[in-house]
């Protein structure tokens, strides 16, 4: 019967040191920012680089004060308008601490700028994290409840500085630690203070003497306004005994073993609290680790100078726990604290002894943030697009900062206004989600390579301004696109679109549908024989035009006036004519020769391309007259093109007729060549032999044949 009690004996310890040993796995991860390689560390902790999970840049750093490896290096991030998360695993409905810490070491050369941002966890601003010193440890601790699969942690809001960040750390916490805590599905708790009195060194205790990897801070560090205004008479008393701890929160052995006591009486302390003044959870820890006699008594109120109705309780240890070397854990689970607190313990008049203080945790309540609620939708839209950096954000596509690409509005839970991703090029099909995205205004899509239909985002009543054009959309125009109320702004330009505009687009829409050459506004008749009929002509007048310039041309080497053939046109640049200084039209039959200048000054340097073919591309210009031109730039700049520019020039500067484009003149300068016209409105010919413009504007057949027939005839 021995035998088989020591061995289920022996059975419980190896499963109690399994468990131990194997504690962290399940729910610990330690992330070495920055770092390359995986390691395990001193105290027994398994530390992982963090490069497969995030963007940024790595770098280096030595500090004589600090040598863990885990900070000898850290990750940091460009100071723009993104977001920059860690996205880890947890589960829903477990408590979790997570800890972050940043150890500057003026890794970017700037000796004069601290870095300053933000840290958040998910929707929730965590805190701003301020740097003042080069080679101190900043700590941001928190305490949650995991409501979702993961969680994320996101750096932002550089004011100055980079963001950047040394370690992150998660612990699982058993299920009732901290379960005093006001609504945990409204609050998170930011750890403050949690400081170990009485402790032995400076040296702060933590795993594996606290299994859940707590940090517990030595009352004998030495840092600005930290437990200063010490009581006369506080002696530091110790055991070696075990102390038995049934609380909740489970404060560590080793922490409950150590105390101050104060013997004349009172303790008292001042000390900076971190976030606050505002809402919190305060608790205290006490344990009778010196022997009493029968007759001694320790019995003590907690007294805070400010705020009088909290020092109405009397702490009695001994009618608490029954017996010495046992945890008494008072606290306010709901208590409103200055950034400055001062705080005392005094003994009774009844009290033998005076009062004695084993540790105490202070924590903020920060208030959640729901986020927005088109958070589910933005990450299933980001996660088409996985491999690119812009949809790695993470977090909240909102709160408490927007992904770089959105804009939202300023609703309690935020809703998405705006998308923005032009010229991503992006492929495929637009993604279904966005029609779910109920708040959107804008919806910026250009200038991708979108194939397939266009969306019915009749589920977006406050649509205004929609852009879709240069894609390669398909399909018809959806008719409830005509049906949004507030829509001001749509652009469908250059895709592959058919059909018919719709009719009942409200007039006051700005629109524009050319470059779609199979879609024509809804009312007309005949389309397929208007193109037929259309192409005909068009090919029609293209070939007489082609004859009268030939003939032309030929007629223009026998002329002597020219004075020059198009051969020596060729060998040097064509004659100046300075009519004027400016760009006026040409008359007669030399053709009038503009700076260089005068057309980078009408056209802004080129700035607006309206047009483009075989031979260039055609920008936009206005004159210092107010005259509209539009200027044709060589693209050939062989011998041959340089010969044709020669002989368009000569060909056009003689030919005049009410149906042909007027020709003001060319440049020649800087081995550009260039011909300028005078600008049309109402679109090209294209367009309108083809019906992409307003039926009103359209060409009709008798017109399209008296042009054929004055085009037969020649000027």
């Amino acid at each position: 019967m021995v035998r088989i009690s020591l061995l289920l004996l022996c059975l419980l310890v190896s499963t109690c040191l399994f468990t131990s040993s194997s504690a962290q796995a399940p729910g610990f991860v330690s992330l070495d920012c920055g770092g390359a390689e995986p390691f395990t560390d001193e105290l027994g902790l398994k530390w992982s680089p963090d490069n497969h999970l995030i963007y940024g840049e790595t770098a280096n750093i030595s500090s004589v004060n600090e040598t863990r490896t885990q900070y000898t290096t850290l990750r940091h991030f460009p100071a723009d308008s993104r977001k920059y998360c860690y996205t880890l695993n947890v589960t829903s409905r477990n408590r979790y601490l997570i800890r972050a810490t940043f150890l500057y070491g003026n890794f970017d050369n700037s000796n004069n700028v601290y870095p300053k941002f933000d840290i958040s966890l998910g929707a929730t601003h965590w805190a701003t994290i301020v740097i003042s010193e080069t080679y101190i440890i900043e700590t941001a601790e928190l305490v949650f409840l995991a409501s979702s699969p993961t969680v994320s942690v996101c750096l932002s809001n550089a004011t100055t500085g980079q963001p950047f960040i040394s370690t992150l750390e998660l612990r699982q916490l058993s299920g009732s630690m901290y379960g005093s805590m006001l609504s945990e599905d409204r609050f998170y708790l930011s750890v403050a203070a949690r400081i170990n009195f009485g402790a032995e060194s400076e040296a702060s205790v933590r795993y594996p003497d606290d299994p859940y990897d707590r940090i517990w801070e030595s009352d004998l560090q030495k840092k600005p306004n930290y437990l200063v205004d010490v009581a006369a008479g506080t002696v530091r008393v110790s055991t070696t005994l075990p102390i038995e701890s049934r609380v909740d929160d489970r404060p560590p052995q080793k922490v409950m073993q150590t105390a101050v006591v104060g013997t004349n009486g009172s303790l008292t302390y001042r000390m900076n609290l971190d976030g606050f003044p505002g809402f919190g959870w305060a608790f205290t820890y006490f344990a009778e680790i010196e022997d009493l006699a029968e007759d001694e008594s320790r019995k003590f109120r907690l007294v805070l100078p400010e705020q009088p109705e909290y020092s109405k309780s009397v702490v009695n240890i001994k009618e608490n726990t029954q017996r010495p070397y046992r945890v008494y854990a008072p606290g306010y689970p709901n208590i409103t604290l200055p950034f400055v607190l001062n705080f005392r313990f005094a003994k009774t008049a009844d009290s033998s002894r005076g009062p004695i203080l084993n540790a105490m945790e202070i924590s903020k309540y920060l208030r959640k943030s729901d986020g927005s609620v088109d958070a589910t939708v933005m990450a299933n839209v980001a996660s088409l697009y996985s491999s690119t950096e812009w949809a790695q954000e993470g977090g909240d596509p909102c709160s408490p900062s927007p992904w770089s690409w959105v804009q939202c509005n300023s609703d309690p839970q935020p809703r998405v206004v705006a998308i923005k991703l032009s010229s991503m090029n992006l492929t495929g099909n637009i993604p279904s989600d966005l029609v779910k995205l109920t708040g959107l205004v804008e919806l910026w899509l250009d200038g991708n390579s979108f194939t397939g239909p266009i969306p019915d985002f009749s589920r977006c009543p406050n649509l205004e301004i929609i852009h879709l054009e240069n894609n390669r959309l398909t399909g018809k125009i959806p008719s409830s696109l005509t049906k949004l109320p507030n829509l001001k702004e749509l652009y469908l330009q250059n895709n592959v679109l058919t059909g018919t505009i719709p009719s009942d687009l409200a007039k006051d829409v700005i629109s524009n549908f050319s470059g779609n050459l199979n879609l024509e506004k809804s009312g007309d008749k005949g389309k397929k024989l208007g193109v037929i009929i259309g192409a005909s002509v068009g090919a029609f007048v293209l070939l007489i035009a082609t004859i009268i310039s030939c003939i032309v041309m030929c007629k223009s080497k026998k002329n002597n006036k020219l004075g020059k053939t198009s051969a020596e046109l060729t060998n040097r640049p064509l004659p100046i004519q300075r009519v004027s200084s400016t760009l006026s039209e040409a008359h007669g039959d030399a053709a009038h020769c503009f700076t260089l200048y005068e057309i980078e000054e009408a056209t802004k340097k080129f700035e607006k391309r309206i047009g483009s073919g075989g031979f260039g591309i055609v920008y936009y210009g206005k004159t210092r007259e107010g005259k509209e031109i539009a200027v044709k730039v060589l693209a050939n700049n062989s011998y041959q093109g340089k010969r044709e520019f020669a002989n368009e020039v000569t060909l056009l500067s003689r030919i005049h007729h009410r149906n042909l484009v007027q020709f003001l003149g060319y440049c020649q300068e800087e081995g550009k060549n260039m011909l300028v016209y005078e600008f049309m409105h109402n679109g090209t010919l294209k367009e309108h032999l083809y019906g992409v413009v307003p039926r009103d504007r359209r060409i009709s057949w008798i017109k399209r044949l008296e042009i054929a027939e004055d085009a037969a005839r020649g000027p």
